[in-house]
């Protein structure tokens, strides 16, 4: 039986709370044939669109967007955890369930006019790629597209991210936390 993306992803239970069904891609990265088929379906809706970088979000949208950027001769700039960037940075606040945390982007990361491909390997609430895509657009470049490997509708991230006028697209969705 061919196997999809969602079937080499597993579930852990209760991590990292009780009540929480963490959905682990490390699976997936380490199978060959899986995460060469999560890259390449990752770029399927953006054939013949004109991409000058891939954003990926710290820190699984590192690995993803790597190689996303790669395959489409590109290149790749990192979306960081505040403090963590050498050089001179913006920064962008947005909301956890817990607390707020800080994003940031070298401030000569993008040029205006660029178009950028936002990646992820999770989609829950949106906040994380809300603050993203806030940065991209500070800089003056456009976000083409927000590309996930995973989406939990229940959560809303999806919802909030076409209410800021994005374009989101997800290889698989789970149900739950």
């Amino acid at each position: 039986m061919k196997k999809n993306v969602k079937d080499y992803i597993r579930t852990i239970v209760d991590f990292p709370h009780e009540g929480i069904l963490f959905r682990d891609v490390t699976t997936l990265f380490a199978d060959a044939r899986g995460f060469r088929m999560a890259i390449d379906q990752l770029l399927t809706p953006y054939a013949g669109t004109r991409i000058d970088k891939v954003a990926g979000l710290e820190a699984r949208g590192f690995i993803l967007g790597g190689a996303v950027a790669h395959q489409l001769s590109t290149g790749f700039v990192p979306i960081r955890k505040k403090g963590k960037l050498p050089g001179q940075t913006i920064s962008q606040a947005y909301t956890l369930e817990y607390g707020e945390a800080v994003v940031e982007v070298h401030d000569d990361a993008f040029q205006p006019g660029e178009k950028i491909l936002l990646v992820d390997d999770l989609l829950a609430t949106g906040g994380t790629a809300e603050a993203g895509i806030k940065l991209i657009e500070r800089l003056g470049a456009e976000v083409v597209g927000c590309a996930f490997v995973i989406d939990l509708p229940e959560l809303g991230g999806r919802k909030k991210l076409e209410a800021m006028g994005m374009d989101v697209y997800a290889l698989c969705e789970f149900e739950g936390l």
